[in-house]
């Protein structure tokens, strides 16, 4: 913390807190402390449903990291179709990192989309 001694476990008592008030950036941060163990066992399937309600209010980063576990299959099931949709969603918000990882899911035709060198250009190019 700055100016006071980290706590990881106060940190994620208190964005819970800001996320039951519906604060998409506190559902971000306590997605990321459940998904990485910060203050609280690491658990991905609790991490999915703060990313989910962050993501549903266009959090873009919530929505690359959502997408990302939908394409993993990490906390929520697998699921290619919400990965891009994901993808897409953050990268339409000018999210660097979505758009690189759209471009990528254009460019190989994964997560049950067509190869498309042309919006993989596209993307990349938004991306740089």
């Amino acid at each position: 913390g700055k100016d006071v001694p980290q706590d990881d476990r106060e940190a994620t008592r208190l964005f819970g807190l800001a996320a039951d008030q519906g604060v998409p950036d506190a559902m971000f941060n306590l997605t990321v402390h459940c998904a990485l163990g910060k203050g609280v066992p690491q658990d991905d399937a609790k991490a999915a449903r703060p990313y989910r309600l962050a993501a549903e209010q266009s959090h873009a980063d919530a929505q690359t990291n959502l997408g990302t576990h939908c394409a993993m299959g990490k906390g929520v099931p697998q699921d290619d179709a919400e990965a891009a949709r994901y993808y897409r969603l953050a990268a339409e918000q000018g999210l660097a990192k979505a758009q690189y990882n759209y471009g990528t899911v254009c460019e190989h035709g994964e997560c049950g989309l067509p190869q498309d060198l042309d919006e993989a250009a596209r993307y990349y190019r938004l991306a740089a």
